[in-house]
């Protein structure tokens, strides 16, 4: 039997949106539509950009985001949320939401791990 089909569905979302930056970037895409590579850097000031290309890429393969080139010069490229990746978007919200609420009742945690101190 395909493997796929046996995974429990909460570890196969894992999978598709684990990462260090993941959720963030498609946030990011969920609430501006379309970002450009350096729009997204700069919304995401600690990613690398080593790091940003490898993880659009895999959300580009996992089919969560669509990437578009122009062909004009300077190269010009557009990340977007496919329809799959909008329907992650009610999802998204709802993490925001968590985070905020989380921040606003731990303040003394978030800082905490903020800094890197667990």
């Amino acid at each position: 039997m395909d493997k796929q089909h046996t995974q429990c569905p909460v570890e196969l979302t894992v999978n598709l949106v684990g990462g260090k930056y993941k959720l963030a970037i498609l946030h990011q895409l969920s609430i501006h539509g379309v970002r450009r590579f350096n729009e997204l850097q700069r919304q995401l000031p600690n990613i690398t950009q080593r790091t940003l290309t490898r993880q659009l890429r895999e959300l580009e393969s996992d089919g969560l985001l669509i990437r578009k080139v122009y062909s004009e010069i300077p190269p010009k490229v557009e990340y977007s949320l496919s329809e799959t990746g909008k329907d992650l978007h009610a999802i998204l919200c709802q993490i925001e939401d968590w985070g905020l609420n989380y921040m606003a009742t731990n303040p003394r945690r978030v800082r905490k791990s903020s800094q890197g101190l667990e």
